[in-house]
């Protein structure tokens, strides 16, 4: 009985923590790394401070998913963010980056 119910934790465990763990997973495999960190600024915005900008704005994934895709300057800067396109993240994976984004 133990052992079932310490496997049940593991699993809860790790339902719990895959979303975040795969977001993250797939920005470095975007290569946004390369541009953006967590908590300072790189070439863009650190993800904390888009984060904080877009606090509260119910359409935030919806806008920050568009400026992604088409990339664009003049939001944080003169620095211009190229577009991705959806051969380099998809839109499910987009969508996903972009939660874990607003939700640090």
């Amino acid at each position: 009985m133990k052992v079932v119910q310490l496997a049940c934790a593991v699993a809860l465990g790790l339902a719990a923590v895959s979303p975040a763990m795969a977001s993250e997973e797939i920005i470095k495999k975007a290569r946004c790394v390369a541009c953006h960190a967590v908590d300072q600024k790189r070439v863009g915005p650190a993800y904390k401070d888009v984060a904080a900008k877009y606090k509260g704005q119910g359409d935030a994934v919806a806008v920050l998913s568009a400026k992604i895709r088409s990339g664009g300057t003049g939001n944080w800067g003169q620095i211009p963010m190229p577009p991705h396109a959806a051969d380099k993240i998809s839109d499910a994976d987009l969508k996903a980056a972009v939660e874990w984004i607003l939700k640090l």
